[in-house]
């Protein structure tokens, strides 16, 4: 119960962030008079005929602002744990690299055959 609580908690929450422009904008029409009267910058000039539009687009440009700094904090955050972990997965075990050997597996021709590997001959 409290499984299926949780998640549809967390879907609410993510669901809530992508429409987050369509929150603003249905609170601007249920409050569109509340805020044409009160809120609205441009109220003691009807004949500009806002409205509370203005209130509207800003608050909408905040939601933009809010929206484009999470993704930047985000993508800081990203580079800087990828960076963190390519500094931290690097370790040198000098116990191991002491203990192998390298072979020394060369293959090296017999000297008598130096007359047929060469370079070709022009002319």
């Amino acid at each position: 119960m409290k499984y299926k609580l949780t998640a549809v908690l967390l879907i609410i929450a993510i669901v809530s962030c992508s429409f987050s422009r369509f929150f603003i904008y249905a609170g601007f029409q249920l409050n569109k008079n509340y805020i044409a009267t009160k809120l609205c910058e441009n109220r003691n000039k009807p004949w500009l005929h806002c409205n509370g539009k203005c209130y509207l687009m800003k608050k909408i440009k905040q939601a933009e602002e809010k929206q484009n700094a999470t993704e930047r904090e985000s993508q800081k955050n990203l580079v800087q744990e990828s960076y963190c972990q390519s500094i931290l997965e690097v370790r040198f075990y000098t116990q191991l690299l002491q203990v192998i050997a390298i072979p020394n597996n060369r293959i090296e021709l017999p000297q008598g055959y130096n007359a047929i590997f060469r370079p070709p001959q022009l002319g």
